[in-house]
């Protein structure tokens, strides 16, 4: 296959490319794509935004925000996304490496950024692929959105917390990580829910509700006792968010 490369957005034409590419990621959902001016006001502030090219053609993309933590920059990683003609191609891998990178030259050592707890693929990667943990769940994130991909249910959303220069990040970054073979506290999502929703069958998303009402408790509780999820598993039934208390890594 052709070579990908990633380099650093700087251009209102880059830019506009990554318009029309969120519009085709998230074509349901255009009256929730973000205008060119986001990206302006992201690189302008000391934010960061990247593109995925093969050849000439911007196949991807990824934008942070810059802010602080006390007195400490970190960024805030809002958006990512690959062309559905390019995914499986490791692409996403490869924008969030150059953007710890590009992060890492700059004294940056923390990128945060947010997920549904019931999209486990993300989970997946984000915990496992690239060594972050999660030890805060926000519900309702952005509220109640325009977006057939939210089915009107509340925006609740787990925090990522990439560690860019942490044994653990640095491990999976060599795909050396190891999942712990018993969890010390565990978050289960029956697969016959979650299947149910990406069918789209009847009554699925008052199905996949009272999921989240339920993983929303139960994370909540956990992260009050200063637990944090370090690994996500997969079973026959159920694909589970494992917890350790967080002095243990």
């Amino acid at each position: 296959m052709p070579e990908i490369t990633v380099r650093p957005l700087d251009s209102i034409s880059d830019f506009q490319c990554c318009v029309q590419i969120a519009r085709q990621v998230w074509a349901d959902a255009e009256l929730d794509t973000e205008p060119t001016v986001t990206y302006v006001i992201a690189h302008h502030t000391g934010g960061q935004v990247l593109g995925a090219f093969e050849g000439n053609k911007m196949v991807g993309f990824t934008k942070a925000y810059v802010g602080l933590h006390d007195h400490t920059p970190y960024l805030h990683s809002h958006m990512a996304a690959v062309l559905p003609s390019h995914r499986n191609r490791h692409i996403g891998r490869q924008l969030k490496l150059a953007q710890r990178d590009e992060a890492l030259r700059r004294g940056i050592r923390l990128i945060e950024w947010t997920f549904d707890p019931l999209e486990t693929r993300n989970a997946h990667f984000n915990i496992n692929r690239l060594g972050a943990i999660c030890r805060r769940y926000i519900v309702d994130f952005y509220g109640i959105t325009t977006s057939p991909l939210h089915r009107g249910m509340p925006t609740d959303r787990l925090l990522v917390e990439w560690h860019l220069d942490s044994a653990r990040v640095i491990a999976a970054m060599g795909d050396l990580a190891v999942e712990p073979r018993v969890c010390s506290a565990s978050v289960h999502l029956p697969n016959a829910v979650l299947h149910a929703a990406a069918k789209g069958e009847p009554n699925s998303t008052a199905a996949l509700m009272e999921l989240q009402s339920r993983v929303r408790s139960e994370f909540t509780q956990w992260f009050a006792k200063g637990y944090a999820v370090t690994s996500v598993q997969s079973t026959s039934l159920a694909e589970e968010y494992c917890l350790s208390p967080f002095s243990d890594f």
